[in-house]
């Protein structure tokens, strides 16, 4: 590999924005204080208890694949599954719905009854959200507000809203929610965060640590060139896709006695492409 390209990747900071870096450090045993911190600001209530569940731990190893949601725990709050979600897709509501309900009915049926005693809340920490709103709560209920469920909800924090409040400097508001600020502020930005808090403090090592951990950037860098190389086969596979429309509907033109330069205009197909199918 280069030797520049090789300096620039390792330059690059990994933020808990990347769900690999979150979980590497908030499914430490050790950092259980921090993960209460992101609960309490997410909930608006106080975790007290939590045990993790339904996941596979880390036992040092970034390569082991989660199972279902990233984090899963149980509280005193109830079942909690979070979700780290760094860009916005079409799938993105129903994969994460899935997941939800999946957890919800294996509750559900395990038990020796049905009941509601026990809240089942899913937080999804959302970037790339182009929503006025800091966060949306979902339930399943009817136009009245009535729920079916009174133990099933969705909590959608929009993290980009949250960054606003930091780089517009608003005090009050980073006071509020800096234990969520801080998942994809910048090594210089968490040293000025974290002279104001001690789990910031905490955090920032903690994240250096994951930053500097060789095994750590080896994943990041491979999945990252995965991802590039799968969207650089779906944009040739859609461009293809609308060439080959596009010649379908020249060829349709050029039976109608259309003019190959009206055809051109309408088509962005050349010249010799569209008289190719003469």
């Amino acid at each position: 590999m280069n030797t520049k390209l090789l300096e620039k990747q390792n330059e690059k900071f990994y933020t808990a924005k990347y769900d690999r870096a979150f979980k590497e450090i908030f499914l430490n045993e050790k950092n259980e204080k921090l993960l209460l911190a992101v609960l309490k600001e997410s909930l608006h209530t106080e975790v007290m208890k939590v045990i993790q569940r339904n996941i596979e731990l880390n036992s040092g190893n970034v390569f082991i694949r989660r199972k279902y949601l990233d984090i899963l725990l149980e509280t005193d709050q109830g079942l909690i599954g979070i979700e780290i979600n760094s860009s916005v897709e079409d799938y993105l509501h129903p994969r994460n719905l899935a997941f939800q309900c999946d957890n919800y009915a294996h509750y559900t049926l395990v038990g020796q009854n049905y009941t509601e005693d026990v809240q089942i809340i899913q937080i999804n920490l959302t970037y790339g959200m182009k929503d006025e709103e800091l966060v949306r709560k979902y339930f399943i209920q009817d136009k009245t507000g009535k729920k079916y469920a009174q133990n099933f909800q969705i909590i959608e924090w929009n993290m980009d809203k949250l960054m606003e409040f930091w780089y517009d400097k608003n005090e009050e508001k980073i006071e509020e929610y800096k234990h969520l600020i801080m998942l994809d502020l910048s090594k210089e930005e968490l040293k000025e965060l974290a002279k104001r808090d001690r789990e910031v403090e905490k955090y920032m090592k903690e994240i250096e640590k994951v930053n500097q951990d060789p095994r750590f950037r080896e994943y990041m860098t491979k999945e990252e060139d995965q991802k590039k190389i799968y969207n650089t086969q779906m944009f040739k596979a859609f461009n293809d896709g609308e060439k080959e429309n596009s010649k379908a509907i020249a060829k349709k033109m050029l039976d109608k006695g259309k003019e190959i330069s009206e055809i051109m205009e309408f088509t962005n197909l050349s010249k010799e492409e569209i008289e190719s199918l003469k």
